[in-house]
């Protein structure tokens, strides 16, 4: 036990170290460069049947133009891209972008895996949007309904300086789903949810807990699902899994740092739920701010089932930063007391895979509504559980 304090000590210590360093190597690296809302400059024609097409004009000022096109559930697009972007000292580039270099850690891009000034596009504006590489072409189904918008993979900075553009042009493949249901953004309508029952919520515990058995973050989600439906919505909502051990994790953390690359798994303590360690943990981060700043949960396979499979339990927290651990004076992760944004954003990241075939909120028999986490951080919540329902066959078992 002490050398795990010793090797989390350690942990902390390193965490607030390359934070730091991050922070200091670029003062305006944790601004908000790739989250400004789009911008409608677009007029595209109208029409969204089979064989109707859309011509757009990306200027290279803009990081995201609003295309004001309603794409409905299903809706199958042909996106093609041409043009040059040109940035000072020469710099001069098409749709596919050119390859990233250490300098890109320290900015923020929308799409981390993309070429630095690639064509990108995002389904939506939400802050749970994913937005998704187009390069020189690209088809796209939409997973949910949703506005479109494209955009430039690159930092507000680049577009003060940046001329030209790109000529998108955008044609329908297929219509998508008829029926209302198609049209509803962001996935399906909230409904109740078919075996939530109040016996069953009275069953499941308000809170996870630690090592020692005290209690820590409440249970805001509920997935019903195979163990494999559970883990591809979450990893196609981009959420990545974290399960390396701290020792691992330390080395390979200063690694894919250098190397530039997103480092979303940096350790998750093991807490507990039905006494025993969790299943799985996820994260979802921008990768300059994930040592301080990162969407993380925790799943368990709860005892239960419901409408025939298994019953999943979600702790999920967002870390803002970091704080004194009351229980031992080490340094750890800050989170969010509006615990219930951390829900909702779970929420919206899975419900927009289009995995997500129903979802509603139920209120507990003892729903918790002010508490604080193991290590004496506060938070507040309204005390509902989301449940979801996954859908039940996966695209590639067909």
């Amino acid at each position: 036990m002490r050398a795990w304090k010793e090797i989390d000590k350690k942990s902390s210590r390193l965490s607030v170290l390359l934070a730091g360093l991050l922070v200091c190597s670029a003062p305006g690296a944790l601004a908000q460069e790739s989250a400004a809302t789009p911008a409608q400059t677009a007029a595209p024609s109208e029409g969204t049947t089979s064989g109707s097409f859309y011509e757009i004009d990306l200027p290279a000022s803009q990081q995201w133009v609003d295309t004001k096109i309603e794409l409905r559930a299903g809706e199958k697009l042909c996106i093609t891209a041409d043009g040059t972007v040109r940035y000072p000292k020469g710099k001069h580039f098409g749709p596919a972008g050119f390859p990233r270099s250490i300098e890109d850690v320290l900015h923020e891009y929308a799409v981390p895996d993309g070429g630095h000034g690639a064509v990108i596009a995002q389904l939506g504006s939400g802050a749970a949007a994913l937005p998704f590489l187009v390069g020189e072409n690209l088809e796209y189904e939409a997973p949910v309904a949703g506005r479109l918008y494209l955009g430039i993979n690159q930092s507000m900075k680049n577009t003060k300086h940046a001329k030209g553009g790109f000529h998108i042009r955008i044609e329908v493949l297929n219509a998508g789903f008829s029926g209302a249901a198609a049209a509803l953004e962001n996935g399906p309508a909230e409904t109740d949810i078919a075996g939530i029952t109040t016996e069953l919520l009275a069953e499941i515990p308000r809170r996870i807990s630690d090592v020692n058995g005290d209690p820590g973050d409440m249970v805001n989600a509920l997935l019903i699902g195979t163990e494999e439906e559970v883990v591809h919505a979450f990893t196609t909502a981009e959420w990545v899994k974290v399960d390396r051990s701290v020792e691992k994790t330390l080395l390979v953390g200063i690694e894919d740092t250098i190397k530039k690359e997103d480092y979303l798994t940096f350790p998750m303590s093991t807490l507990y739920l039905f006494k025993r360690p969790q299943d799985y943990g996820f994260a979802h981060a921008e990768p300059v701010r994930v040592l301080m700043s990162r969407n993380h949960l925790r799943v368990w396979k709860s005892p239960y089932q419901v409408q025939g499979k298994p019953l999943w339990c979600v702790a999920a927290t967002h870390d803002i930063g970091f704080e004194r651990d009351q229980r031992d004076d080490f340094v750890t992760h800050k989170i969010d007391p509006a615990i219930d944004g951390e829900r909702e954003y779970v929420n919206q990241t899975l419900s927009e895979t289009g995995l997500v075939v129903a979802r509603g909120h139920v209120t507990p028999p003892d729903p918790l509504t002010e508490a604080k986490t193991a290590t004496g951080g506060e938070f507040h919540s309204d005390g509902r559980i989301l449940v979801l329902v996954l859908q039940s066959q996966l695209p590639d078992a067909q």
